[in-house]
């Protein structure tokens, strides 16, 4: 079993930091949108604004041509978080792992099981 820190896409990047704003699931693809804990090792950080102890960016953690998806909760059925600047989110995802073909992915979104297809981290443009 791999865990997400050992994973070459989450370099720099700290999940556990990185809150969830949402997720669409789709027959073969599922889709987290991010906002992502960036730190100097990743290729995408840029300087922190003034109020970040990191740099904070938008990402989306996609997961394509899925053969099967289990265990995600539907989002109307999850509480979200308010902080305290009234953004929503879903908290973060506490865990990832790989082993071969099946990925499993943990948070409040559910405890998801992902087999075949692969995945990649998209982060908007700054």
């Amino acid at each position: 079993m791999i865990q997400w820190r050992n994973i070459e896409v989450f370099r720099g990047i700290d999940l556990n930091d990185s809150c969830v704003l949402s997720w669409k699931l789709e027959p073969t693809q599922l889709v987290f949108e991010l906002d992502v804990s960036v730190w100097p090792e990743s290729q995408f950080y840029t300087t922190p604004k003034p109020n970040e102890y990191t740099c904070y960016r938008t990402a989306r953690l996609i997961f394509r041509g899925c053969e099967k998806i289990t265990g995600l909760h539907a989002m109307g059925d999850v509480r979200p978080t308010v902080d305290p600047d009234n953004t929503i989110d879903y908290d973060n995802i506490d865990a990832l792992n790989q082993e071969e073909a099946v990925i499993r992915v943990y948070g409040n979104f559910g405890e998801v099981e992902i087999q075949g297809g692969s995945f990649d981290l998209e982060f908007d443009a700054v």
